[in-house]
């Protein structure tokens, strides 16, 4: 039973992909590879648009004002070391209340605010359920030896039916929704991930923040930099390619429609990219603890 258990460790996927990597030739393909697909799930493509009933996400707004802060580089980080034992039962009891909810009968907007709240709110509950980890790929809970990280774990139920973090993001949102700038508000708990909104999404403030979340990253180097050797870019714009149109010129199209004039100069007649780069590292404020 231990040589089963340690055969199943993170340390063994991780050799055993390295493996892989070594065997086949071209790292970018073998990543892209294993970059989750958008599916759509007719299970829950059901919704109500009569019904007006708002769903309340003030505890995770008070969570986020009370935890979450800019850093001076522009990232938004969560103290983790400082969430009080109280904190984290109002974190459960909120995600609690929300999976308890019949999301099919609410309207569509609702329902878009709701699986991005729950997504994020999840993602640190389960960073909270590990901490500390210095990132986000050693909460080792993804079934399968090529699996890391938390996102293909059912770790939630809604509606009776188990869910992971991949199944929301790319089984319900993407396909549900059609708007690549949901990448924006979603998070990963990672430096190298949009940031982690300030307050809770809702149906009214949902378009303001999909667009000043598209500013804040391309505008950020950890999303869009140029330089004398050309375009970096976040590798989220390689893993979901097909989200932003499948070509390079389309990708730096959307950088453009979004960039401040500085940046927009420095992409002016460029129509490929030279790189793509992301940073695991988990979005903690250590100065917190």
């Amino acid at each position: 039973m231990r040589y089963r258990q340690q055969f199943s460790s993170a340390a063994v996927r991780a050799a055993v992909l390295a493996l892989v990597l070594l065997l086949l030739p071209g790292f970018a393909w073998i990543e892209k590879f294993f970059a989750p697909d958008m599916e759509a799930w007719p299970r829950w493509e059901q919704h109500d648009d009569s019904n007006g009933s708002d769903i309340r996400h003030d505890p995770w707004s008070m969570f986020l004002e009370r935890y979450v802060r800019t850093d001076a580089g522009g990232i938004n980080r969560v103290a983790y070391g400082r969430v009080s034992a109280s904190d984290r039962r109002r974190l459960d009891a909120y995600i609690a209340a929300l999976t308890a909810l019949p999301i099919s009968g609410y309207r569509h907007a609702a329902q878009l605010a709701y699986w991005i709240n729950l997504y994020n709110a999840h993602t640190v509950q389960l960073v909270l359920a590990h901490y500390p980890v210095k990132s986000i790929t050693e909460i080792d809970t993804s079934p399968g030896i090529f699996s890391s990280g938390p996102w293909d774990g059912k770790s939630l139920t809604v509606e009776g039916q188990a869910l992971s973090l991949n199944d929301i993001e790319h089984r319900i949102l993407r396909p549900g929704w059609r708007d690549n700038r949901l990448h924006y508000v979603l998070n990963c708990a990672s430096l190298g991930c949009p940031n982690l909104p300030l307050t809770a999404v809702t149906p009214e403030n949902m378009e303001r923040m999909l667009i000043n979340g598209a500013k804040t990253y391309i505008n950020h180097r950890r999303g869009v930099y140029v330089s004398e050797d050309g375009i970096r870019a976040s590798k989220i714009y390689s893993w979901f390619a097909e989200d932003f149109g499948r070509s390079e010129e389309l990708l730096i199209d959307h950088f453009r429609k979004y960039a401040s004039p500085e940046l927009r100069d420095d992409l002016a007649g460029r129509r490929s990219i030279s790189g793509f780069v992301y940073d695991w590292s988990l979005n903690d404020d250590a100065t917190g603890n």
